[in-house]
């Protein structure tokens, strides 16, 4: 076996939420551009939007090395034209990679002018990260996005103030006993933070596992 495919690494959750995921992104994306994929992970949501999502183009990306390798190897094993080579990406980074002028190195041919980012799609990252992860995120999606442009989150979330089954209660817990920095987010909080990039929540839909989509968009000016 080729030695990039070895580097394939899997998520059990992606089998089980890539197609209803699939079917809300149908319904709020933009009908045409770029959507970024932020903490891409083992790229294996990547390899199967993106044939899916013929009229977009679709960048993964992910800070962990060895995530995009994963990624890397997954885009050999499933090839689609309109799926991009993984980027480095950090979310609190001020400046992210590909807000630059010159784009990072496997981009180098791409003309984001022709297909400008519209979209950023981001899965379980919020609450297995810290809060400051969110507001880079949040605050990312405020400087790249277009009026219009829509910023996607998947995940659990607490809703006033409380958790929404018993099993993400115990799974916050969980997270924190891993890392206290983690946790189960509250939307009204995220909610409030993307208000302040002119972020606007459009709207919710319930998923399996007591997950949620999240939609915003991006204020029209």
């Amino acid at each position: 076996m080729n030695e990039s495919l070895d580097a394939r690494q899997y998520a059990p959750a992606t089998q089980r939420n890539r197609e209803v995921i699939l079917d809300v992104l149908l319904q709020v994306l933009p009908p045409t551009g770029t959507v970024l994929e932020v903490s891409s992970g083992t790229g294996e949501h990547a390899v199967f939007f993106a044939p899916r999502l013929i009229r977009h183009k679709w960048i993964p990306s992910d800070p962990n090395p060895i995530a995009r390798a994963s990624i890397a190897a997954w885009r050999e094993y499933c090839p689609a034209d309109n799926l991009y080579p993984p980027i480095a990406l950090d979310v609190c980074d001020p400046v992210w990679a590909i807000e630059g002028d010159e784009l990072p190195e496997p981009l180098q041919d791409v003309d984001l002018k022709y297909a400008p980012i519209v979209a950023i799609v981001n899965i379980n990252m919020i609450h297995i990260a810290p809060w400051s992860a969110c507001l880079g995120l949040i605050a990312g999606a405020g400087r790249i996005l277009p009026p219009g442009g829509i910023l996607y989150l998947y995940g659990p979330f607490k809703q006033g103030g409380r958790h929404t089954a018993s099993s993400n209660a115990a799974f916050d817990e969980s997270l924190q006993a891993q890392n206290p920095e983690w946790g189960v987010r509250d939307l009204d909080d995220v909610v409030a933070v993307a208000r302040e990039q002119h972020l606007s929540l459009i709207t919710t839909y319930a998923m399996p596992a007591n997950n949620l989509s999240v939609i915003f968009q991006v204020e029209m000016s």
